[in-house]
């Protein structure tokens, strides 16, 4: 799919504002520092559309992007940030878990994982939360680019076995070189039509 636009929409701090269009959204979820910004700067091929930062847990509200008019990409706030408090963590934890369960038009829930590291507590937290509820979601191991090739393929194949996935089932990329973005945009292609369908069906029900 070729970018044709790609614009920042708004940003949602607790329910009442989630947008309720009735278009695919193609969710980027992950722990602070993961990589979600840059990611999304990659994919999109734009440099400064989602606001990168060194300091973790910058990400605090839900934040549109529309694509080519015809999609989302949302960005979520990160989890597992230790530096906020207990109750700053608890309201990032219902803002997520009150975007997912109330949005009917998710496409595919993006969940990356820095490649380098173990799945920590609030990954596979958030992992069993996605398999219990049913959501269509996708692994994205980021940071390929610090690893050598042998031993990102290891880490591939050691993280599948770790959450109990097959290697295919996540997609290794590279925001600074770009590696993987080609699989990502193939698997989203699909996910686009399905979820499009999807949601025409609900219209005709309606």
């Amino acid at each position: 799919m070729q970018v044709r636009s790609a614009v920042f929409v708004t940003s949602a701090a607790d329910s009442s504002g989630f947008l309720k269009r009735p278009i695919p959204h193609f969710v980027f979820a992950g722990r602070s520092n993961v990589g979600k910004s840059s990611l999304l700067n990659s994919l999109l091929n734009r440099k400064k559309l989602a606001k990168t930062s060194q300091t973790p847990g910058k990400t605090r509200l839900v934040n549109y992007f529309l694509i080519n008019d015809q999609f989302f990409f949302v960005d979520i706030p990160g989890y597992g940030y230790a530096k906020v408090s207990k109750q700053e963590q608890e309201k990032w934890g219902s803002l997520i878990e009150d975007y997912l369960t109330e949005t009917p038009f998710i496409g595919v829930i993006f969940l990356l994982l820095d490649i380098r590291h173990d799945p920590s507590v609030h990954d596979r937290q958030m992992i069993d939360w996605l398999r219990a509820t049913g959501f269509p979601f996708r692994i994205i191991l980021t940071k390929a680019d610090k690893l050598s090739r042998n031993k990102g393929l290891q880490q591939q194949r050691n993280l599948a076995k770790q959450l109990g996935m097959s290697n295919t089932d996540l997609i290794v990329t590279s925001s600074q070189n770009g590696n993987g973005m080609r699989d990502v945009w193939t698997f989203l292609n699909q996910a686009f039509e399905e979820t499009k369908s999807r949601i025409n069906q609900q219209k005709d029900a309606s």
